[in-house]
C-alpha cells in the first residue's frame, strides 16, 4: 500500500490543496468601502470604515495571491473605494477643523457669548456672515 491511501489526489506530483477557499476578508473589504463611499461625510463611515476596507482589502488579496482565496478583484475593489472614502473623508474633516478654527469663528463664538439679547445675536449673525463673505 502506498503513502497516499486514494483520499488526496495529486496534481503534477504537488498534493492538492482541499482546503475550503476563505473569502470573508475580501466580501469585508468591498463592504466595508461601499459604506465609506456611502457615509464620506462622517468620521465613522468615511475614515473608520475606509481604513478598515484597506486592511481586510490588503488582507483578502494575500489571502488569494497564498490561494487561500477566489475573490482577489473583490479585495481590491473594496480597499480602492474604501481608501477614496477615506480620503474624501479626511479633506472634508481638515477643511471643516479650518473653518472651526478660523478667526471668522472665534470672533462669532466671542460675540455670541457676549451678545446680551436676541437682537445682540441677530447682528452677530449678520456680522459672521458679512466676514465669511469678505
Amino acid at each position: 500500500m502506498s503513502a497516499n491511501s486514494g483520499t488526496e489526489k495529486h496534481v503534477y506530483g504537488h498534493q492538492a490543496d482541499h482546503r475550503p477557499k476563505r473569502n470573508g476578508f475580501g466580501v469585508a473589504a468591498l463592504v466595508l468601502g461601499i459604506l465609506a463611499a456611502l457615509t464620506f461625510w462622517t468620521v465613522f463611515g468615511g475614515i473608520v470604515c475606509g481604513v478598515l476596507a484597506v486592511v481586510f482589502g490588503a488582507l483578502g488579496f494575500r489571502r488569494k495571491r497564498r490561494g487561500e482565496a477566489t475573490n482577489g478583484a473583490t479585495a481590491v475593489v473594496g480597499a480602492v473605494i474604501g481608501l477614496i472614502g477615506l480620503l474624501v473623508s479626511s479633506i472634508l474633516l481638515a477643511a471643516g477643523l479650518t473653518f472651526l478654527n478660523s478667526d471668522e469663528v472665534k470672533s462669532y463664538s466671542e460675540c455670541v457669548e457676549h451678545a446680551g439679547g436676541k437682537s445682540d445675536r441677530e447682528q452677530c449673525a449678520k456680522d459672521f456672515d458679512r466676514d465669511v463673505r469678505e
